[in-house]
């Protein structure tokens, strides 16, 4: 557990439709919940043909922001939460948003997959709801995606992230908010084939309990409420009734529901095409509504950072386990990256930064599962399950971040390699890549012999290793390698020093 737990923590899901924000005080590992904010920003419909986002949308997103961060821009580093979903996911210009996002909230923004997104969400769920039920079936309607996750308890089983959200839908199927029958069968029919090679997996034969997470959902719910056409949640009844009085007019400003919102008007025909296609395709007679959603998960899955169970190095040992990893070896190799680094920290923040350590033994754990591939280039093809599979409790940032450096932790180094990372990542994961390396040299005999105590010194981009007299005459193989090493490096701009 960290020494002092921050007194307050906070979540922000910067979704396709809209923005939300939770502000919660921390005291025994209790959360209570102080603060919550929510703008619709509709992401989604400033992204155009070419997945560029728009000018005025980002500039109306960080008005937003910059009202988001009046509330947790002092709040320390670590107990802040930002994630982005699918059309964060989605934009080109993503990053270039990203920057000016970060600098009006105080705090870095990690871009999520669909299907973490998806954990999350069950999280937020799980822990909003008290069920006797073996197992859920938990949807979430995004501006850009929809979630299906069925779990147990506090564990998701199947998770699945579809590329349908409330806005692209009604972007789609009734643009300009114009409204008919055969639109709303098309918008049905589309989702239904989303759906299609998935419903073996979430049909209502697979679990005990529905529970609906989202604005969309909890839209419909109070629809059907408002209007006597369901008095649990929302029914597959209801549905029909709602559906049929939908398709009765030709404009969606000429609704006159009670209980549908006025700012939720433009996206409630895309959402409800997707309701009610996932209770035909699934078989759901009727779904109960959650409160808690990807920002209460967000929440969740930081109190497990802040008290020492990151789900990121849960997920680390099952991709050791089933890559067959040499785990006595990746030991080896941190514990002299550990001598490294502490010798390297009175001179370099980064060195004694928790982050970055947490990141080298992760790298250090993950940097042969390629071998299991091949062991040629085994290091490319580490690299590349690392950056393209779904690790949970990972970011986009996260697994580019580990990615580059297992790619670049053996051959010929070149920093072109990192140029992608964010900042600070960007500067710091060449030293990084650097230590590993040489840890790596340094027990490629891979045997148990402890190393001789030695010495390391990085000025600039020299680096100086000194062993104990003699060591290195004695031990030609390592002196070999290392002098390699010292090649290798040069590209980088990086020089090695022996004594």
């Amino acid at each position: 557990m960290q020494n002092t737990p921050p007194e307050f923590v906070a979540a922000v899901d910067l979704g396709s439709n809209s923005f939300h924000m939770i502000v919660c005080s921390l005291k025994n590992g209790k959360l209570q919940t102080v603060d919550r904010l929510k703008e619709m920003v509709r992401l989604a419909s400033g992204l155009n043909s070419e997945q560029i986002l728009d000018e005025k949308t980002q500039q109306n997103a960080l008005a937003c922001l910059e009202r988001f961060g009046q509330r947790i821009h002092n709040f320390p580093a670590g107990s802040v939460r930002i994630v982005g979903t699918n059309t964060l996911r989605m934009a080109k210009n993503a990053g270039q948003f990203l920057i000016k996002a970060e600098l009006a909230l105080g705090h870095p923004i990690h871009i999520i997959s669909g299907i973490e997104e998806a954990r999350l969400i069950y999280a937020g769920v799980a822990h909003s709801l008290s069920s006797n039920a073996n197992l859920r079936l938990v949807m979430d309607i995004g501006g850009g995606s929809t979630e299906y996750i069925i779990g147990a308890n506090d564990t998701p089983q199947e998770k699945e992230s579809l590329h349908m959200g409330c806005i692209s839908m009604s972007n789609s199927f009734f643009k300009d908010g114009f409204l008919s029958k055969m639109a709303f069968d098309q918008a049905t029919l589309f989702a239904e084939q989303k759906l299609e090679p998935f419903q073996n997996t979430f049909k209502s034969k697979n679990w005990d309990e529905a529970i609906g997470s989202s604005g969309s959902l909890r839209s419909i719910a109070k629809v059907l409420q408002a209007n006597n056409w369901s008095n649990n949640g929302i029914t597959k009844q209801g549905l029909e009734i709602l559906v049929n009085h939908l398709n009765q007019y030709t404009h969606i400003d000429e609704l006159n529901l009670p209980g549908l919102d006025i700012d939720r008007l433009p996206v409630f025909a895309g959402g409800l095409a997707i309701v009610y296609a996932t209770f035909k395709t699934l078989n759901i007679d009727q779904m109960t509504i959650s409160e808690g959603a990807l920002r209460e998960g967000l929440i969740q899955d930081l109190l497990g950072r802040i008290y020492n169970q990151d789900m990121r190095s849960e997920t680390v040992n099952a991709v050791t386990k089933r890559y067959h990893i040499d785990k006595k070896h990746a030991k080896r190799i941190k514990k002299t990256i550990h001598i490294m680094l502490s010798q390297l920290s009175t001179s370099y923040a980064w060195a004694n930064d928790e982050n970055c350590v947490q990141f080298l033994n992760w790298a250090a754990d993950l940097h042969e599962i390629g071998i299991d591939i091949a062991h040629s280039q085994y290091h490319k093809h580490s690299a590349y399950i690392i950056g393209n599979a779904d690790l949970a409790g990972f970011s986009q940032q996260d697994q580019l971040l580990l990615a580059s450096i297992i790619r670049a932790h053996r051959r010929k180094l070149s920093k072109t390699i990192f140029n992608e990372l964010p900042s600070p990542w960007n500067i710091q994961a060449p030293y990084l890549t650097l230590i590993l390396r040489l840890a790596v040299v340094l027990h490629r005999n891979r045997i148990k012999q402890e190393l001789p105590l030695f010495e390391i010194q990085l000025i600039n981009s020299k680096i100086t290793l000194k062993f104990p007299d003699t060591w290195l005459d004695n031990s030609p193989l390592t002196h070999a390698d290392l002098i390699l090493e010292a090649d290798y490096i040069k590209a980088a701009g990086f020089k090695l020093e022996l004594s």
